[in-house]
């Protein structure tokens, strides 16, 4: 696959003028790259209102209503660790204790070679803006289905509590549903690079005896999102207004394809 930085150099803004609102979301200057990465290192959470320009979001939404009849719908019983069960607890401990997420999903491979998404996506002044904020370098993933993908959840689909493996995820809200889709997260409740899993916190959430806090959005905004140690998910969709999420998935290792039994599982094929 081509080397992001040669499809849109680190310094060149020009294709980008049509999808970001750059007065609001001014991406290669260095004052507002630092107060992104001090936001997210202060809440674990970044929401950039508005950071895609109306036009924009709005082709996204049409060519997602085009193609939503080609996504690959799943609903699935899982735990918070997104993990095997492990035998050594009861079924219904907090370790083991299943969650529904469903959704459709198109793919990669789907999104238009002309997308605004894709532009987005291979720009190397958004990789590189992306890069600072998270203290990551990026790549795209090496395989033709995982690097670009827009999700649907019409009414009653929802994503369950859990943690993500990866240590952050950026996602672009192209349609807000008439109600539910709220992204609710419980920050710190584990320390998953010590072990500490946190039982005891998890089954509070899980028993709803924990408030958690809540990210609001509207169409355009662009959110970056450390989830490997924070809980969270996805209320179910109320209305028949589907929800459209796009996620934009780099890796941390260049060459990295998505396991084929993770393809297998979130889109049906490889």
């Amino acid at each position: 696959m081509n080397n992001l930085s040669e499809l849109c150099p680190a310094h060149d803004l020009g294709p980008l003028r049509d999808i970001i609102d750059l007065q609001a979301c001014p991406i290669d200057d260095p004052g507002f790259r630092n107060r992104c990465r001090q936001t997210l290192e202060q809440t674990g959470a970044l929401v950039l209102t508005g950071f895609m320009k109306p036009a924009a979001v709005e082709l996204v939404r049409q060519e997602g209503l085009a193609k939503q009849h080609l996504a690959y719908y799943t609903a699935k019983q899982h735990n918070v660790y997104l993990s095997e069960s492990d035998p050594a607890f009861a079924g219904d401990h907090p370790r083991n204790a299943s969650v529904t997420s469903s959704k459709g999903c198109i793919t990669d491979d789907i999104v238009a070679q002309d997308s605004p998404l894709r532009t987005l996506y291979n720009a190397g002044v958004f990789r590189d803006f992306l890069g600072e904020v998270l203290e990551e370098t990026l790549y795209e993933y090496a395989d033709p289905l995982s690097s670009i993908n827009l999700h649907y959840a019409s009414e009653g689909q929802e994503l369950g509590w859990h943690f993500d493996n990866s240590s952050f995820a950026t996602t672009l809200l192209i349609q807000k549903p008439a109600g539910g889709g709220v992204f609710e997260y419980v920050e710190n409740l584990r320390d998953a690079d010590n072990g500490d899993m946190n039982y005891d916190g998890v089954g509070r959430v899980l028993a709803g005896k924990v408030t958690p806090k809540q990210l609001s959005m509207e169409p355009g905004a662009l959110v970056l999102f450390r989830g490997r140690n924070a809980l969270h998910r996805v209320t179910p969709t109320e209305g028949d207004i589907t929800r459209m999420l796009v996620v934009l998935a780099y890796n941390n290792q260049p060459g990295v394809a998505l396991s084929e039994n993770a393809r297998m599982t979130f889109y049906g094929r490889l």
